[in-house]
C-alpha cells in the first residue's frame, strides 16, 4: 500500500482523519509513522511515497476467504457433465441422456428409502423374461428409467432386464442413443433394507433400429433389427455407470477417460463429486463368491478358493465378503481392491449374470479404473452377445488377483 503525502495541510487532514477513525486498520497505519517522517510532513517541503505494510489481521482475512472458497467449491454432476461437453468428451445429446438417468436414480433412491412406509416391499406377483419373480420396485423402477429416458428425447433404443425385447423410443428428437440397464440390481435385498443399485450402459446412435409403422418392414423385422443393433460387445460402450443405494447414494460413471463418483447430498438434492479418477488397487485381500455353490463348481476353482482361505505371509487369510448385489461388490472393489466371481456351475452352465446390461458396463468401469474382467477364458468386453438377456460367468477385480485366478484355471 502506498500513501503520498506532500504538505502540512495534508498532515492536518491525515491526523484529523486518523483521530476520527475507530477502525483497527487506521490506528495501525498511523502508528507506523516515524518521528522523522512526521517532521518532513510538518515542513511541507519534501514529498515522499511511503509504503505501509498490510496489517496481519487483513492478511489473515484474505487467507480465510481463500480457505472458505476452497472448502465450499463443490462440483456437482451437472457442471461436471457440462465441462466434459466443452472438452469434447461427450456431445449435448449424451449430456441430456446422462442427466435423465441421474434423475431416475434420485427417484428410485427416494422410493427405496420409503419402501416400507409406502408398501413397496414384497413381490409384484409377476415373472420376468428370465423366469425370476419380480419385486414391486423392479417394475416401478423400470418404468421410472424408461419414462426419464423417453422424456429426454435423445434415446433411440431401450433394453432392460425387465423388458422381453428392446424397445424403440418414438419420442426421440435427436441423438438416438442405445441405453441398456438393470433398474434394480440386488432387488432381493429391498425387503431387508440392504444394498441395492442400478446399472446402465450407453452405446452409440444407430438409426437402423428406429421403428416406423408406415414403413414396409413388418414389426417382427423391425424388432430383429433392434436386437441386432443392441447386441454389441462391451468394448463399443461410450458410457457406463451405476448408482449405489446404501448408507450413501453414489452415482459412479466413466466416459472412457477414467472413473468418477458423485455422492448425493440430501440437503439440496445434487450429486457432488467425491471420488475423482478412481484407480483400483493392484491387489486386495477381499474375495467375494457365493460359497453356498462351492460343491457345484469345478475342481480348479475349488483349489483357488482353498488357497485364498489359507493364511498368507502375514498369517492371515483373505477375507470373504458377499453382499448379493453386483453394484455393492464392484463399488467396494474399486475403492479397496480384491476379486469378485460369479462362475458357472453344474446347475447353471452358462453363468448367472446378464452380459449386456450387468457384466459389460461393470467390466468397462473396472478396466477404466485399471482392473481386469474375464469370463474365465476371455475378456468380458470382447464377447459379442447373441441374445439380449444372454448370461455369462464373470471374474472381475484387481489385476493381480485376476491374474492369480487365471493361473489356477489354466
Amino acid at each position: 500500500m502506498v500513501q503520498a503525502i506532500s504538505t502540512s495541510s495534508c498532515c492536518n487532514i491525515l491526523f484529523s482523519k486518523s483521530h476520527r477513525s475507530t477502525s483497527p486498520y487506521s490506528l495501525h497505519r498511523f502508528n507506523h509513522y516515524s518521528p522523522s517522517f512526521a517532521h518532513r510532513i510538518s515542513t511541507g517541503v519534501q514529498r515522499k511515497a511511503v509504503e505501509l505494510p498490510l496489517p496481519e489481521t487483513v492478511t489473515q482475512q484474505v487467507q480465510n476467504k481463500e480457505q472458505r472458497k476452497t472448502q465450499f467449491a463443490l462440483e456437482n454432476l451437472t457442471s461436471w457433465l457440462l465441462k466434459q461437453e466443452l472438452a469434447g468428451n461427450i456431445d449435448a445429446e449424451l449430456t441430456i441422456v446422462l442427466s435423465s438417468i441421474s434423475l431416475a436414480c434420485k427417484q428410485i433412491a427416494s422410493l427405496l428409502q420409503r419402501s416400507s412406509i409406502i408398501n413397496l416391499t414384497g413381490g409384484q406377483g409377476t415373472i420376468n423374461v428370465q423366469g425370476e419373480d419380480q419385486k414391486k420396485l423392479d417394475v416401478i423402477s423400470n418404468e421410472l428409467f424408461c419414462n426419464c429416458l423417453r422424456s429426454s428425447g435423445r434415446t433411440g433404443i431401450i433394453a432392460s432386464e425387465e423388458e422381453d425385447i428392446p424397445v424403440a423410443v418414438e419420442e426421440t428428437y435427436s441423438g438416438n442413443y442405445i441405453v441398456v440397464f438393470d433398474p434394480i440390481d440386488g432387488s432381493a435385498n429391498i425387503d431387508t433394507a440392504l444394498t441395492t443399485g442400478s446399472i446402465f450402459g450407453i452405446y452409440g446412435p444407430d438409426e437402423q433400429c428406429l421403428i416406423d409403422l408406415d414403413d414396409t418392414s413388418t414389426l417382427d423385422q423391425a424388432r430383429e433389427k433392434c436386437i441386432i443393433n443392441v447386441c454389441q460387445p462391451g468394448r463399443n460402450l461410450l458410457v457406463a455407470g451405476y448408482c449405489l443405494y446404501s448408507s450413501s447414494i453414489v452415482f459412479t460413471i466413466s466416459l472412457g477417460k477414467g472413473v468418477f463418483a458423485f455422492t448425493l447430498d440430501p440437503t439440496y438434492g445434487e450429486f457432488v463429486l467425491t471420488h475423482e479418477n478412481i484407480k483400483i488397487p493392484e491387489s486386495g485381500k477381499i474375495y467375494s463368491f457365493n460359497e453356498g455353490n462351492y460343491d457345484l463348481w469345478d475342481d480348479k476353482l475349488k483349489n483357488y478358493l482353498d488357497h485364498l482361505r489359507q493364511p498368507g505371509s502375514n498369517g492371515k487369510p483373505y477375507s470373504g465378503r458377499y453382499i448379493g448385489c453386483l453394484v455393492g461388490e464392484i463399488h467396494r472393489m474399486l475403492l479397496r481392491g480384491g476379486i469378485y466371481g460369479n462362475p458357472k456351475n453344474k446347475n447353471s452352465k452358462i453363468g448367472n449374470l446378464r452380459l449386456l446390461y450387468e457384466c459389460a458396463p461393470m467390466s468397462f468401469l473396472i478396466e477404466q479404473a485399471g482392473g481386469t474382467a474375464i469370463d474365465g477364458v476371455q475378456r468380458i468386453l470382447d464377447i459379442v452377445p447373441e441374445q439380449v438377456h444372454q448370461r455369462t460367468p464373470i471374474f472381475i477385480g484387481s489385476p493381480d488377483e485376476v491374474q492369480k485366478l487365471q493361473k489356477y484355471l489354466a
